[in-house]
């Protein structure tokens, strides 16, 4: 009889996906003032990627001088739940890597143009052209120990 009541199995509730990280000591709600939310999407997007210290109770974030490390590890953890940016967590710092996804959010919020892309997109030019190097440094005759010398 006992058996007969019982016939459904028991539901239990699934497990979040982003409950891989255990919540920090003391952490409450943390409230960013817009400014400081700009200025550190600002330079995430400027950069494309960023690193912070595992530390909340740090002063300063260590590039962002102004703001404390609480805010900017809140604002990017915030994005990374809604996978603008990836995370590596290694050696008690994490790196948070700008996905395109994120380059689109961020150019929609900070109201900037198609063209404008992060410093890790864009392709570093040379100081001076490739065949100058060849052509200044002429036959090979110097001063110095070279070949057959």
């Amino acid at each position: 009889l006992a058996q007969a009541t019982r016939s459904k199995p028991l539901r239990t509730r699934p497990r979040p996906q982003d409950s891989r990280r255990p919540p920090l000591a003391g952490e409450k709600m943390v409230l960013i003032p817009k400014k400081e939310r700009k200025q550190i999407l600002e330079h995430l997007f400027k950069e494309g990627v960023m690193c912070v210290k595992k530390d909340p109770r740090a002063c300063r974030h260590n590039e962002l001088e102004d703001i404390p490390n609480l805010h900017v590890m809140m604002v990017l953890r915030s994005l990374c739940s809604r996978a603008y940016v990836t995370e590596k967590f290694n050696w008690q710092w994490y790196y948070y890597f700008l996905t395109n996804e994120g380059i689109d959010y961020l150019r929609e919020v900070l109201h900037l143009p198609p063209q404008v892309m992060p410093s890790t997109l864009t392709k570093q030019r040379p100081t001076r052209p490739a065949l100058a190097a060849a052509v200044a440094s002429g036959d090979g005759e110097g001063k110095g120990k070279g070949w057959g010398k």
